[in-house]
């Protein structure tokens, strides 16, 4: 609800998803710019939304920033080599998630 808040705020559209299965099927229904993902989510976790992401037509596409409590050196390089373009740890507020934003050529 916050990432949400703050997107909003930045003038971005957003769109929720309960889970990972969900946010895919919304995917394959209109690829997004964007994904601010979850590592830890029910149903099909981050790591293997993205993963299926990046198999989809043009799924290379959407950038993705992973927003998680997954903060160890693993984890991290798992996302990047799975396909995330950037990392935010939580808990963040608007000015990390705007730099992060910033960085992946998003604002």
């Amino acid at each position: 609800m916050v990432a949400k808040k703050i997107l909003q705020e930045l003038s971005f559209q957003t769109e929720e998803a309960a889970d990972g299965a969900l946010a895919l099927a919304a995917c394959k229904r209109a690829l997004p710019d964007a994904v601010l993902l979850d590592w830890n989510m029910p149903n099909m976790n981050g790591i293997d939304f993205l993963r299926e992401l990046r198999k989809l037509p043009n799924g290379d596409r959407p950038v993705v920033v992973f927003c998680t409590t997954e903060n160890d050196i693993e984890h991290i390089q798992e996302a990047i080599t799975a396909g995330a373009n950037e990392y935010i740890m939580k808990p963040f507020d608007s000015e990390i998630l705007q730099a992060k934003f910033m960085q992946v050529g998003l604002l």
